[in-house]
Order: structure tokens, then C-alpha cells, then sequence
């Protein structure tokens, strides 16, 4: 029987194997020269996941990486049986990494959009029929929205308590490694942004572009009870 996994044991469990715990999810990227060779890391990587592999791996395969991402399907969280074959993925000889190297593209990630609503019910029905979406496993009925090819990033609704015409009512979540964040929030800032709020990190930075709309930087920690 599966068990789930907090959010700290979860990082705990695979940070030292170039795994990173972003958005429920264990993610990890390996360098290749040729899409050629990154056939060859994806199958390295069902191999070592076996008959879990269907259930537990999704994989991006690109000519420069491949980006790896483990996490129980039916549950939508991070196991225990998730972080075992995180790590034999690993043991099986791919140089797994979060992108962290200054000289990488950019580590790994993963997008929410946010939707501000004041009635939840009644937008998100539009947003799941437009976007062909699916309930988040294992989410409250009012819960995140999710690709069910996990190609598209999750659509997410925060309640509103009154109307806000003078605002962006759509807003990005990037969620990165935990060690990612205060980089990503430097460049922001230096590319013309601000802070709005930290009153929430480690869980979520907001900033604003120069015109006000806001992106969150938002990371695991902080969330767990």
C-alpha cells in the first residue's frame, strides 16, 4: 500500500539525487546530445520503473534533455513507491539534475494558472469544457483543474470576496525547486519587476511587470501542516 508523502519527506528523500519536489511532483532533468540519445534515457527510465512506469512517470524527451517527472497518477501526490523509483531511476545510471547550473536553460518547473472568481462553481465548469481538462486526483470537488495528458499547465480558482474590475483576475504560478526561488526572484526584479508580498514565503513570492500583473513564485515549502 502506497503511503503518501509530506512535502519535507518527500524533498528529503530524493534532494541528494538530483531530484526536486515542485508542485506534487518529483522532477528531474538529464542532459542528452540528440533526441536519439534521449529515446535512449526514456527508455533507460521505463526500464528501471517497471510495471510502475505507466502509473508513476511522465516524460518530456527534447534533442538538449529530458525532463523526468514521477508522481502517483490515480492519487495526484508524491509516494513513498514515487520517491523509490525517483531514486532507481537514478541508480540506473542517468545523471539526473534540476537544472540549477547557472548555465542550464532554466531548472525545472511547472505553471498554474490562476482564475480569481467570486462564484467557483459557476466559472469552473466553463474552464474545464474549454480547455478539455479533468478533476486534480484526489482534489475537493471546487479543487484544481489538470491536462489529462499533462501536457497543459493546472488551472487553479481563488475565491474572491468582492469584485475587482481594477485588477488582473488572471495571474501565473511558477512553481520551482525550493533552491531555485531566490534566483528566479532576483532576475525578476533586475528585468524591471517588484515584490509585492512575502508575507507567504517560502510557500509564494508575488511580484508585478512594470504595469501591475502578477506572477507568484511559489515553491513547496511552508505548506505542509
Amino acid at each position: 500500500m502506497e503511503q503518501r508523502l509530506s512535502r519535507q519527506a518527500a524533498s528529503e528523500a530524493v534532494g541528494d539525487d538530483g531530484w526536486r519536489l515542485v508542485l506534487g511532483a518529483l522532477c528531474s532533468s538529464v542532459p542528452v546530445g540528440s533526441l536519439a540519445e534521449g529515446v535512449e534515457v526514456a527508455s533507460r527510465a521505463v526500464a528501471a520503473c517497471g510495471d510502475h512506469a505507466d502509473g508513476h512517470l511522465r516524460i518530456d524527451v527534447r534533442p538538449g534533455q529530458v525532463v523526468l517527472t514521477v508522481q502517483s497518477r490515480a492519487l495526484g501526490a508524491v509516494t513513498d513507491l514515487d520517491a523509490e523509483l525517483a531514486r532507481t531511476i537514478t541508480a540506473a545510471g542517468l545523471k539526473t539534475e534540476p537544472g540549477l547550473d547557472p548555465a542550464a536553460p532554466r531548472t525545472v518547473q511547472l505553471l498554474e494558472i490562476a482564475v480569481d472568481a467570486l462564484d467557483i462553481p459557476a466559472v469552473r465548469p466553463f474552464w474545464q469544457a474549454v480547455l478539455a481538462y479533468a478533476d486534480e486526483p484526489g482534489a475537493a470537488a471546487d479543487g484544481p483543474l489538470v491536462d489529462p495528458l499533462g501536457q497543459g499547465p493546472a488551472i487553479w480558482f481563488q475565491q474572491m470576496d468582492q469584485p475587482r474590475p481594477q485588477r488582473n483576475r488572471l495571474h501565473f504560478d511558477i512553481s520551482v525547486p525550493h533552491d531555485e526561488a531566490p534566483h528566479r526572484i532576483e532576475a525578476a526584479v533586475a528585468a524591471g519587476g517588484r515584490i509585492l508580498s512575502d508575507a507567504r514565503a517560502p510557500s509564494f513570492w508575488v511580484l508585478a511587470d512594470p504595469e501591475g500583473n502578477e506572477a507568484c513564485v511559489t515553491t513547496w515549502q511552508g505548506r505542509d501542516k
